[in-house]
């Protein structure tokens, strides 16, 4: 098969390279050998390459969190028999969804739909899972209530604001590019704000005096201070991501004087806490907002993977206009 390694962190337009003609792995008990069709380049994967994760590859090592594929082999175990033959969604943490095949539990693939596109499978964890936990189970957001989000204009940011349109919550949404604000307007955000157009509490207290109830942040730095500095008394902040690579500075008064709640927020941390049944109502919960518009991911490009540094170079972009996509494999 054909797979993307690293044998070392760094730049991923450096670091990665394609090896072909080696064995597919193969799946031991409670695991399922996937032939991969599709996966997306998320900044998380980007972030791993680098280095700079919060998991540690071990080397050779083949990115890739996600995707869509069908389950051709099993090692043993009742779920794996059910699963074979079947198109699902994967999720990987140990062998990267960037391989003709990959090898994953059984329990981490998911079947999905034939009205389900492949593009759409393959980004069915990462991003809508997080949205639906952090916005219902973590946050539970209530309708009527605020909501600010920094980097708005990605396709996790975009998914949000139609979450909150669905679900009655009103968003507060921070971008970068001026251009975007009429986009997100357009999806259903209540108020898009400019960072440019000067510190973000000030202009979050423009629109609600008190500040908001809820925050969530994939930056950090300087813009997740300013987010939570825009928290009213008793906010609550996730912070679920680090674009920067900077640290967030909270004055202590700050957060005692308002009886803030800033915490961390990570998918895979949340998953492996809930049981089964929790985690296929999730899944179910997803397909649904996916069905129904609400979940959907747009593409700006599609590679294959003798084209992977392209790719990571493409999806490291800023306004690129959608996910981009690794297309490995055919039906």
């Amino acid at each position: 098969m054909k797979r993307i390694i690293f044998d070392h962190c760094g730049p991923p337009t450096e670091v990665l390279r394609l090896q072909d003609d080696v064995p597919a792995p193969q799946p031991g008990r409670g695991e399922v050998l996937v032939r991969m069709l599709a996966s997306p380049i998320n900044p998380s994967d980007l972030m791993y390459i680098a280095g700079k994760y919060g998991l540690k590859p071990a080397f050779p090592a083949t990115p890739g969190f996600e995707g869509a594929g069908i389950v051709e082999a099993t090692g043993g175990g009742l779920l794996g028999w059910l699963r074979k033959g079947k198109r699902v969604a994967v999720i990987s943490d140990r062998n990267g969804t960037w391989a003709e095949y990959t090898v994953t539990k059984a329990r981490q693939v998911i079947p999905v739909p034939d009205d389900i596109s492949d593009e759409q499978a393959a980004t069915f964890f990462v991003n809508p899972a997080t949205v639906v936990v952090m916005i219902h189970d973590v946050l539970k957001i209530t309708r009527g209530a605020w909501l600010l989000q920094s980097a708005a204009g990605g396709e996790l940011g975009k998914m949000v604001i139609r979450l909150g349109f669905k679900s009655a919550f009103r968003t507060i949404n921070v971008v970068r590019r001026r251009e975007q604000v009429d986009e997100l307007k357009k999806l259903g955000a209540d108020h898009v704000i400019v960072e440019s157009d000067g510190p973000i509490p000030e202009q979050v207290r423009k629109l609600v005096p008190e500040g908001v109830r809820y925050a969530i942040d994939p930056v950090g730095g300087e813009v997740g201070a300013q987010v939570i500095a825009s928290l009213a008394q008793g906010g609550r902040c996730l912070l679920y991501g680090s674009l920067t690579d900077d640290p967030v500075w909270v004055h202590p008064r700050l957060a005692i004087g308002n009886d803030l709640r800033i915490e961390g927020f990570w998918l895979g941390a949340w998953a492996r806490k809930q049981s089964a049944l929790t985690m296929l109502k999730l899944f179910r919960r997803v397909r649904s907002l996916m069905r129904e518009g609400v979940l959907q991911t747009q593409f700006s490009a599609t590679y294959p993977l003798e084209d992977v540094k392209k790719a990571v170079e493409h999806a490291a972009a800023p306004g690129k206009g959608g996910k981009v996509l690794l297309k490995i494999g055919v039906k």
